[in-house]
């Protein structure tokens, strides 16, 4: 076990110009493994320079993709077949952005927000009321929205993220819904209308489509293929349908790809293509 002097001379030594000795640093976290995340981590949060911050977000990362890729992988193995399962899998995703982060964390936050509404959902009857509590609760008393000022911004991306700053993509905001839903059994699910991803409240009865990234504003059929084909594309029947949870899963990688992209990340890009991979081989 490395001591904790080491580690610090090491990081000082991270701003050295030479070239061989940055190589050298970086060998030497390499050999080290995990067992230098925690004292990187508390580092990292007690510096004020942000290229220091940068550099070792970029060792953590590297020290930990491949414990990170393990565990993914282990989870989309046994399937993506219902919202608990997907929920999982969103959560260690989140640790490919932050990598010690707590993911039971999120998962506790979610059991309290469903318990702030458990009460009203399960004495009223009617499940439009039902539906309307739960959109009211989301969009106007937590205010989640769209992020449409830094809509690429990965953070918007990242369900931990969403659930901090209470704003993301579409797809984010809908996953939220769709799991708290899950802990007060309504049927709220996804609809994976391309580009712009929509909720879908399912009755007995009826479809209900309704837009994350307007308040929870509810939508008609007719509005949604006139968006698909002002954007040059022909609506299909299976766009407004209810989406399947890989799929769901797939589009969140491949938003996060499209997020790292555009910031010339090629390290993360290269690193989600694996799981990406993985996940449309098991699924």
């Amino acid at each position: 076990m490395s001591n904790r002097s080491e580690i610090e001379s090491l990081i000082y030594l991270l701003e050295d110009p030479d070239p061989e000795v940055q190589i050298g640093v970086r060998k030497r976290f390499d050999e080290l493994g995990e067992q230098v995340v925690p004292f990187l981590d508390q580092y990292r949060a007690e510096s004020v320079k942000d290229s220091e911050k940068k550099t070792i977000n970029e060792i953590i990362y590297k020290i930990t993709f491949e414990s990170i890729l393990e565990e993914f992988s282990g989870l989309v193995s046994m399937g993506i077949n219902n919202r608990m399962q997907l929920e999982n899998a969103l959560l260690v995703l989140c640790r490919f952005g932050n990598p010690t982060l707590r993911t039971e964390e999120y998962s506790k936050k979610l059991d309290k927000l469903s318990a702030m509404i458990g009460s009203d959902i399960a004495y009223t009857p009617s499940l439009l009321e039902k539906m309307q509590i739960m959109l009211q609760f989301i969009f106007r008393e937590l205010r989640f929205r769209g992020d449409a000022q830094d809509y690429h911004n990965p953070d918007n991306a990242y369900l931990d993220r969403v659930i901090d700053r209470r704003k993301g993509l579409p797809i984010m905001l809908s996953v939220v819904v769709m799991f708290l839903s899950r802990r007060l059994n309504l049927p709220f699910y996804g609809a994976n209308m391309p580009i712009h991803f929509m909720l879908m409240y399912k009755t007995h009865n009826q479809e209900i489509l309704i837009d994350p990234f307007d308040g929870g504003s509810i939508v008609t059929y007719n509005q949604c293929c006139y968006f698909l084909k002002k954007n040059g594309i022909e609506p299909r029947p299976e766009h407004l349908e209810k989406a399947d949870n890989a799929d769901i899963l797939i589009r969140c990688i491949r938003n996060l790809m499209n997020s790292y992209a555009k910031l010339g990340d090629e390290q993360r890009v290269e690193g989600l293509q694996k799981l990406l991979q993985i996940t449309e081989l098991r699924a």
